[in-house]
């Protein structure tokens, strides 16, 4: 049987891992690699901690979080509890709102020069190259899980990576080790539940050694898409604005498929869910190749797809708060709806705005519809529609910016513009994004 203990100890020496942080269930598999982290805190005395992330879907999630403390306790490793809130509603698998949660919390505790450890194992490998194969993933997705990768401000390792469940379980019983139960583990409507229960048993008994096969696999396309990224990243470069948007003109010479690959790899930089193989051909064809006089919007999620000055750029979804509006009063910061920030009048003697005789008559809306200004330095006025097109202002931001009304007449646009007839030195419009 495979020594855990010296493989754990490699795993973590080859990659020179200095300040551990793991990230403990109470399943088995973080439960092994709290006993094994335990063994090396020992022998090498460095500085050694665990996070515990409590979802709250269990009637047992409690009781989870008792025995993981107990066993730090043990051990005397110190442990963070977070608690996580999910919103079940949101047409997303339970799976995946739980790991997204997961995440979020666990990369606030890495930092600099520390590594989150996981205990995914030989079995999850396969599991996830399956779910991959079942949703007609690329090389992208058929890479699976990596052992080692760049996470928040640190790195994370899954050191049991290449290890079967069932080397994981029988040294967890020859060591006496207690671990917690997740009841909903043995519940095949979920797709991963599905296959451990169902499928894989069939094909590792067929197979004796898919699960080597598996990794081999999920690491030739773990290459194969670094090859794209380094063979691309010239060209990528070069299409994307200072603004971050992606330019049209660039894409349209090239291939469907350098093409398609240049979308994808656009987005994964801005941090987003990988679209499929039909929503980057929509991104093109509803997007980018929409009629000149259109302003196209794919929904994709939770961020849209939108065209601007020859661009694509990819935007969150936001509230729409065009109705919003609100009295604003001298020197007292206003807090804008949204998470736009605060919006503050102040009296100045080296402002921009001049104070008119009725200060209370300020107020502020995001609504520019049917509103005309005269920006400083011009002559007549125009609809802030035009206004904006000539700022070039993409369509997406206009009901983003803060009006500043006297009455019912336009004062300034924050960060943009004051109207001549309120020109003066008395005050600033200050927007504390």
């Amino acid at each position: 049987m495979m020594d855990l203990y010296s493989h754990f100890c490699q795993q973590l020496r080859e990659r020179s891992v200095e300040h551990p942080v793991l990230a403990l269930s109470g399943g088995v598999d973080s439960r092994v690699l709290l006993h094994l982290l335990a063994h090396y805190h020992q022998q090498y005395s460095i500085p050694v901690r665990a996070v515990h992330v409590h979802h709250g879907l269990s009637i047992n999630a409690n009781h989870w979080v008792e025995q993981c403390q107990h066993w730090c306790d043990e051990y005397q490793i110190p442990l963070s509890v977070e608690h996580v809130s999910l919103d079940t509603n949101s047409g997303e698998s339970i799976e995946q709102l739980a790991r997204e949660a997961r995440y979020a919390v666990l990369s606030q505790h890495i930092q600099t020069h520390e590594t989150l450890l996981l205990g995914h194992h030989a079995d999850d490998q396969l599991e996830t190259f399956l779910l991959a194969l079942k949703r007609g993933s690329g090389p992208k997705g058929l890479s699976a899980m990596a052992v080692w990768a760049s996470f928040s401000q640190g790195h994370l390792l899954r050191p049991l990576l290449h290890v079967p469940r069932q080397v994981i379980e029988s040294f967890a019983s020859q060591q006496l080790l207690q671990w917690v139960n997740d009841e909903s583990n043995q519940d095949v409507r979920y797709e991963r539940n599905f296959l451990r229960h169902r499928v894989t048993p069939i094909l590792c008994e067929r197979w004796p050694t898919i699960h080597q096969a598996v990794q081999r696999s999920a690491e030739l396309c773990a290459e194969q898409e670094a090859v794209i990224h380094e063979l691309l990243v010239n060209l990528l470069a070069s299409a994307i604005s200072e603004q971050g948007g992606l330019s049209i003109s660039q894409l349209q010479p090239c291939s469907e498929v350098i093409r398609r690959q240049l979308i994808r790899h656009w987005l994964a930089q801005q941090g987003v869910v990988m679209p499929s193989r039909l929503h980057t051909e929509m991104i093109w064809q509803q997007v980018a190749l929409a009629e000149s006089s259109a302003n196209p919007k794919l929904q994709l999620k939770e961020y849209q797809i939108r065209r601007f000055d020859g661009e694509l750029f990819c935007v969150a979804s936001v509230g729409d708060i065009r109705h919003w509006h609100q009295d604003i009063q001298l020197n007292r910061p206003l807090i804008l709806p949204d998470q736009l920030g605060r919006l503050t009048l102040s009296t100045c003697q080296t402002g921009h705005i001049l104070l008119p005789k009725q200060p209370d008559a300020f107020w502020v809306s995001f609504n520019p519809e049917g509103l005309s200004a005269c920006p400083v330095g011009r002559a007549g006025s125009r609809k802030l529609k035009k206004l904006f097109q000539e700022y070039r202002i993409p369509s997406w931001q206009r009901r983003r910016l803060p009006i500043l009304m006297y009455k019912e007449r336009v004062v300034a646009i924050a960060s943009l513009f004051v109207d001549r007839d309120f020109s003066g030195q008395e005050c600033e419009l200050v927007w504390e994004r």
